[in-house]
């Protein structure tokens, strides 16, 4: 099954599951009991901490959900905050696919708030945490929780900077016809 967030961000060849984690996890743990699919795909945008240019394919299976407190010693989770989206079985059939096909595979940070300070990319790529996408962390959780084998496929819109929403806004109409185009080459589409 391919899922993507929904709203402006939609796919005809993807569910759409909500923005954010909490939607997404909802309404993607819904969506795995109601239907029982093998594997999820999320297809999406995202902000990069610098290592990806504008309109890079990046793919994914595994999330975070870092906050910046955290890297201010002002925070701490008593929860596990990385996800690997295929330890379920070892395997995604899609994201085998998509995986050869894009620049190596990073780990995605999920936040509800976006970032906008550029001091921060230090501190997430010394983690080997190179993109920011608000809902891969909720829909991972999700289809863990399912027992469901999950990955990710990102385009990059903008850095995660000041300018980070201006250049989303600005570039987010062509990634969206890149990243369909991409996946219509593949013929991974549900």
């Amino acid at each position: 099954m391919i899922v993507c967030a929904g709203r402006i961000e939609q796919f005809d060849f993807a569910r759409p599951v909500g923005i954010g984690m909490i939607e997404s996890a909802i309404t993607l743990t819904q969506l795995c009991i109601e239907e029982k699919p093998e594997e999820i795909l999320f297809v999406g945008t995202a902000g990069a901490y610098g290592k990806h240019e504008i309109f890079d394919i990046v793919s994914s299976h595994t999330a975070t959900n870092i906050e910046q407190s955290f890297f201010e010693g002002n925070a701490y989770s008593p929860i596990s905050d990385v996800l690997d989206g295929i330890s379920c079985d070892g395997t995604v059939k899609l994201f085998s696919k998509v995986s050869r096909e894009t620049k190596n595979a990073v780990i995605v940070n999920s936040s509800n708030y976006i970032t906008t300070n550029r001091t921060l990319w230090e501190d997430y790529t010394a983690r080997n945490i190179y993109l920011e996408n608000m809902e891969f962390f909720g829909v991972v959780q999700a289809a863990k929780q399912c027992g469901i084998p999950a990955a990710g496929l990102f385009i990059v819109t903008n850095y995660c900077d000041e300018n980070a929403h201006r250049d989303f806004v600005k570039n987010h109409q062509e990634a969206m016809e890149i990243l369909t185009e991409y996946i219509e080459k593949l013929e991974i589409r549900n």
